[in-house]
């Protein structure tokens, strides 16, 4: 389980295509400090296991499964990842329960910068849209943020400079996909219901 709260900003140094899968090789000091060969690490949201580390690179494989389901597809030599690792038992928990299942992916619409804060709106797929509340919280590229509005197609966050400074999202612009997970609890809720409104049947 993970928190949203990136650690490092990462760089993706090498991409190898297996045919039905892909290869990264991620640079991370902070993620790979004590890294060993099954542990998971979150990359832009999506949970991945360390195939192999070492010094402040670890590899991780990719299934056609998690590339079209996911941005992980279109990240190539150079591309900055959000890298965060498991939450520790006992950890506080500084964002919200995110699974690194990522539900979809939306695109950056537009950004209106401020003195202190940047809003960013992002499309939001139809099927994800229940899901998202004002205030609610929403996973993108890893990072555990507070919906500001939820419209039936897009929703819209406010950055702090840290955010900007210390993700990729400081560096997404109108057209750039980013992965989103949704509060999975909303969906364990909806799950509970249907079966509620079944059994009164």
């Amino acid at each position: 389980m993970f928190t949203g709260i990136v650690e490092e900003l990462g760089e993706v140094t090498a991409v190898e295509n297996l045919g039905d899968a892909s290869r990264f090789r991620l640079r991370g000091p902070v993620v790979t400090d004590g890294a060993k060969h099954g542990d998971s690490i979150a990359v832009n949201g999506v949970c991945l296991t360390v195939v192999e580390h070492e010094g402040d690179e670890f590899t991780a494989d990719v299934m056609a499964e998690t590339l079209n389901r996911s941005s992980l597809g279109a990240l190539t030599v150079g591309s900055r990842v959000n890298l965060e690792r498991p939450t520790a038992v006992g950890a506080r928990l500084g964002g919200h329960i995110v699974q690194g299942h990522v539900d979809g992916t939306g695109q950056v619409l537009e950004r209106k910068p401020s003195e202190n804060w940047e809003i960013v709106k992002v499309s939001l797929p139809a099927d994800l849209a229940r899901y998202v509340v004002e205030k609610g919280s929403i996973t993108v590229d890893g990072i555990s943020l507070t919906v500001v509005e939820a419209g039936p197609d897009y929703f819209t966050v406010s950055l702090i400079p840290t955010t900007l400074d210390l993700t990729t999202l400081g560096h997404k612009q109108p057209g750039d996909p980013v992965n989103l997970e949704v509060d999975v609890v909303a969906k364990y809720v909806e799950r509970l219901l249907a079966g509620t409104q079944g059994a009164g049947r």
